[in-house]
């Protein structure tokens, strides 16, 4: 039967990309289907057209999209032959619940579903034609998506200092219908305080007007800046012209570049130390005497060497690191710091740590083959379970790169879509938990319906009576909640960095995981963004609010989204030459949704420190 169905798609001018994989699944469809390969050809025809392909081969990523295809079709002919049958659609609950038809309500009692996710849902008509889809609302709203027949709805992945019950409460009722009764909520969680630092760039901010001169003042204020702090800690002499000649060991303070277009090697490194110091000019780098060091272009870094020729400076230490100064952070944020629904919040003299529960997840927030958001509805279902202080979305919610996004087949804007499947599944969550918790939105320059900028300004988004509630930050950006810091960011730097580092580890060294260090570059350059120059995908624009790239202090915990591995880890940060290590929860939620199925988000309580944070990767 495989020979006639390849015959049947040979035929038809089809060819296979993985021949084997897709006769076999085509075969299985034949027999679950009582079709013949004919008809499976024809069929598969149809499918064809209706997805606009353009090649002639038959992909086995295709295979399950088509079975949707196969399952439709068999559903509207078993419609067909049954003219009396009416398929359940979201009107009918929609229509019972307004009291249209009193005398359904008693049959609605005794209706199971699995699906525990009706509160958030609303499968209208916009919706449907969102994917290009010619079905009627009430046929595509009982669609058996990918997504919704994964057998495992929650998975923990991975855990950190894990609690007594964590396993136990994931698993138990994740099948279970939403109730809005009061055992859900007889104890609700207390609000938790929440400060957002600085508010630039604004909603509206021009940009597209960055200079060579903003560039220039930008790279060199971060030289000075680390200069400063290396020769204000005491560790550390006055930095010195790395370019001149001398046998005597001098101290450089500058940033990495790389000689030529290539990607940088130990070859091919230059400094570049500050005007006051070298008039901006470059000396090239000989790393051999060092044991191990991580570097990256646009990094700053201290260098202790000589320079015998003037043409190269031999180094025998290199200092990644910036040292730590409290008093940096009172004047770090010129602009204001803005304070939401201070309740809870101490009057500089807390005893008690620091306790917060969050959930964290990045976009995309639905899965490649529609715009349903099943993921994130499914999501705001488990905080309603959990119930988490703070839960924290993470962009893209409108991805430029969705499949169906590029193709634009559906009748609404970007806009429309942003607000009518995410907007109103959040006003909706929240106005059902009640005053208790508050939802954060990081916009991410992979947003369609948002400035392509970054540093990016926030979603311009005011819901009515939820102000307080749903708020949303630049990108990036930094707050505290419950006097915890919080730093985030949307690019993915961590992937940027890792195809630009350049390392070596002695054997002795603590440094080999590669994913923590990454991330201890992030807060040692005390930038969200210290790549340079930066990768072709980031329109870095330094014009706009060029502070909102600087960390001013070591924050708690550091969210940095990336499609590298999830991860949630404890970094041990060393201020310079002293003994004292600052600790970080850095937290790569990962993606929310891969392809046509579920992703990765995390759950953490944060329990005074970051030693004592306990967090798990949940798969979806």
């Amino acid at each position: 039967m495989e020979a006639e169905i390849k015959a049947q798609f040979n035929k038809s001018g089809f060819t296979f990309d993985d021949e084997h994989a897709v006769l076999s699944k085509c075969l299985t469809f034949c027999i679950n289907y009582k079709l013949t390969p004919s008809d499976l050809v024809s069929s598969w025809e149809v499918y064809y057209l209706n997805r606009q392909l353009n090649e002639s081969t038959v992909h086995n990523a295709e295979m399950d999209g088509f079975l949707l295809h196969l399952q439709n079709e068999r559903k509207e002919a078993f419609i067909k032959e049954e003219p009396g049958l009416h398929v359940y659609s979201i009107r009918d609950v929609d229509m019972i619940l307004n009291d249209e038809q009193e005398d359904l309500k008693d049959g609605l009692l005794d209706t199971p579903t699995d699906r525990p996710l009706a509160l958030y849902e609303d499968l209208s008509d916009s919706r449907h034609q969102a994917n290009g889809s010619l079905l009627s609302s009430s046929k595509q709203s009982s669609l058996i998506t990918p997504f919704g027949q994964r057998t495992n709805k929650f998975m923990v992945q991975f855990r950190i200092n894990s609690e007594p019950g964590a396993e136990r409460g994931i698993k138990e009722h994740e099948d279970d219908v939403m109730e809005d009764d009061i055992i859900r909520r007889d104890q609700p969680k207390k609000r938790c305080s929440l400060i957002v630092h600085g508010s630039k760039p604004e909603p509206g901010c021009r940009f597209m007007y960055d200079r060579i001169e903003d560039r220039f003042n930008s790279l060199e204020n971060r030289i000075k800046r680390h200069a400063s702090a290396f020769l204000a800690s005491g560790h550390y002499e006055e930095p010195m012209d790395p370019t001149i000649a001398s046998q005597k060991s001098v101290f450089a303070v500058g940033m990495i570049y790389c000689d030529g277009e290539g990607r940088l090697n130990e070859k091919s490194v230059l400094l570049q130390s500050s005007v006051e110091h070298s008039g901006g000019q470059r000396v090239r780098i000989d790393l051999e005497k060092l044991s191990h060091y991580s570097i990256f272009p646009g990094q700053v870094v201290g260098i202790v060497g000589k320079n015998p020729s003037g043409h190269c400076l031999v180094a025998s230490e290199l200092v990644d690191s910036i040292p730590s100064i409290e008093s940096s952070d009172g004047n770090c944020y010129p602009s204001k710091k803005q304070a939401l629904h201070e309740e809870g919040l101490s009057n500089g003299h807390s005893h008690t740590p620091a306790e917060l529960s969050v959930m964290i997840a990045a976009g995309p927030f639905t899965t490649a083959d529609n715009l349903f958001f099943e993921p994130l509805t499914e999501l705001l279902a488990y905080a309603t379970r959990k119930q988490p202080q703070l839960l924290i979305l993470l962009g893209p919610f409108v991805d430029s790169e969705h499949p169906e996004i590029k193709k634009a087949t559906f009748n609404r804007s970007f806009n429309e879509v942003f607000h009518q499947e995410i907007m109103r599944r959040l006003q909706d969550h929240v106005e059902y938990m009640g005053s208790s918790p508050r939802v954060l939105l990081v916009p991410s320059i992979r947003d369609v319906n948002h400035d392509f900028v970054f540093p990016q300004p926030p979603f311009d988004i005011n819901p009515p009576e939820l102000r307080d509630q749903i708020i949303s930050l630049t990108n990036p950006g930094i707050f505290e909640a419950n006097e915890v810091k919080i730093g985030c960011c949307t690019v993915d730097v961590l992937k940027q960095l890792s195809g630009e580092e350049v390392s070596r580890n002695s054997k002795d060294s603590s440094s080999g995981d590669r994913l923590s260090r990454l991330a201890t570059h992030i807060i040692s350059q005390r930038s969200f963004y210290p790549l340079y120059p930066p990768a072709e995908s980031v329109p870095l624009d330094f014009s706009i609010a060029p502070e909102a790239l600087y960390i001013p202090s070591i924050p708690q915990m550091l969210i940095l989204p990336s499609d590298l591995a999830p991860f949630v880890k404890v970094l041990s940060i060393n201020a310079g030459e002293s003994k004292e290590h600052s600790k970080c929860v850095c937290v790569n939620p990962g993606r929310l949704t891969k392809g046509i199925g579920g992703g990765t988000f995390v759950e953490l309580n944060y329990r005074g420190s970051p030693e004592s944070a306990h967090a798990s990767i949940i798969r979806i």
